[in-house]
């Protein structure tokens, strides 16, 4: 087991993979940009390092200033949480030939699982179902576009290949509005992410998110820890998840999962990851698998009982799972909703300073945060300062255990979007559950409307 890990990350995460680490018995290295040297997992770490001013491009991005960090402090290996660095290959490249262990899958599984014209035509070969669409980047000649576009039907999503958070993605009603589509994504797409391929893909209507845990050692052992419901979304963003997923039978559980299971030792997966589908009639379609921790994590480990983050420590320092497919049990049920410093209706972002913070506790009910009175949430960074989860007997127990949650938390100072999650869990489309992707925008706009209407 490692004696030292260096935390590539802030927020939340970096506080959560601290924590893990502690239970482990292992010492941590915190970097941070001077706008996080406040933070609560700063004055916590065993030692923090300041790699930078607040912009990310020059500390939580700058990868020479990560790795000095753990040359000067003697870390032994490096957890890059989610966002930043966490996907990126070249950075998982340059911490092996740096000589530590980098907390995540091979480089080269993480090149190609990122671009995602390999990972579906990787995925198509090991039998996981995919969205009809093309089999490789689209062609540059719009004869051969208007033929593709016909023989997938109308209406066609057009996507970056090395796109990702819901960025470099375009729906197209027509065939008259196809090339003029095609061209716009592929102009973003090289702005964006320096990768002008695009593919395209039928566009599912009314379609669920559904996404699948899995863990996979260097031993070849790979086990799936279930489903999650991510639908809860506006503008491709979660905002509230939950596991297991409704309506999601135990055979169709074991079915995907088995089949992800497989596609990880088809790839050689090592570390945490999750396979993202759209689930439509019944039917899963990969979208794409992000080969690190996700922000919705927890739900998983409250219904299975499993620190995942622990699990990617020992997986990197080389251990064996010490679990089989047979001994994953899922109890209970539970949900948990991102708590960002936003106004809960405009999303305008509110940073600055907590002047009066109360999280809430009782049964149930966990709180991943590193927000507390006297903190100054910054501006230069993603808005969600935590998480609430709860767990339950059943769902309706857990979204009780939530309601009451949500009605206890106290931030002051800022706005959250904690009314917006009160109203949706009030919501009787959503107490159901199976909402789509589409729901919390349909939402919204009828909202929107409605007001404008006086």
């Amino acid at each position: 087991m490692f004696q030292k890990i260096l935390i590539a990350n802030r927020g939340e995460i970096a506080l959560r993979i601290q924590r893990a680490c502690r239970d482990l018995g292992i010492r941590t290295v915190v970097v941070h940009s001077e706008a996080d040297s406040e933070a609560k997992y700063v004055k916590l770490a065993d030692e923090s390092v300041c790699i930078g001013p607040a912009a990310s491009s020059l500390s939580y991005l700058n990868i020479p200033a990560i790795i000095s960090a753990a040359e000067v402090t003697d870390a032994e290996a490096i957890h890059p949480g989610y966002g930043f660095l966490s996907e990126n290959a070249d950075f998982a490249e340059r911490v092996e030939k740096s000589g530590f262990v980098f907390i995540g899958p091979r480089p080269d599984t993480i090149r190609l699982m990122g671009d995602k014209v390999s990972a579906k035509q990787t995925m198509i070969k090991a039998g996981v179902p995919c969205v009809p669409g093309s089999e490789g980047a689209l062609p540059p000649e719009p004869e051969e576009l208007i033929k593709l576009g016909r023989k997938i039907g109308y209406p066609v999503i057009v996507k970056a290949s090395g796109g990702g958070g819901g960025r470099g993605m375009r729906v197209v009603h027509t065939e008259a509005a196809l090339k003029h589509a095609v061209a716009l994504t592929r102009s973003e797409a090289e702005a964006a992410f320096g990768n002008p391929m695009l593919y395209m893909e039928k566009y599912l209507e009314n379609p669920r998110h559904i996404e699948v845990q899995v863990l996979a050692d260097e031993h070849k052992n790979v086990v799936y820890l279930g489903e999650r419901d991510c639908s809860m979304q506006r503008r491709h963003q979660k905002i509230m998840e939950e596991a297991p997923a409704p309506d999601i039978t135990p055979r169709l559980r074991t079915r995907i999962g088995e089949r992800c299971v497989e596609a990880c030792k088809k790839i050689g997966y090592r570390g945490a990851g999750t396979f993202e589908f759209l689930f439509e009639n019944g039917e899963f379609y990969f979208i794409e698998m992000n080969t690190r921790l996700q922000v919705e994590h927890p739900v998983t480990e409250m219904i299975t009982g499993i620190d995942i983050v622990q699990q990617q420590i020992r997986i990197a320092a080389g251990e064996k799972l010490p679990f089989r497919q047979r001994d994953v049990q899922f109890r209970g049920h539970s949900v948990e909703c991102r708590i960002n410093a936003e106004h809960p209706f405009t999303f305008v972002p509110s940073p600055g300073k907590i002047t009066s913070y109360h999280p809430p506790g009782g049964p149930g009910i966990r709180v991943d945060s590193h927000i507390y009175q006297g903190y100054s949430v910054p501006p230069n960074y993603d808005s969600m300062i935590g998480k609430i989860i709860a767990y339950g007997d059943d769902r309706d127990q857990a979204i009780r255990r939530m309601r009451i949650a949500l009605s206890e938390m106290v931030v002051g100072g800022i706005q959250t979007n904690i009314p917006l999650h009160q109203e949706l869990l009030m919501d009787n489309r959503v107490i159901k559950g199976g909402v789509s992707i589409h729901y919390v925008e349909q939402r919204l706009a009828q909202q929107k409307k409605q007001l404008a209407e006086g």
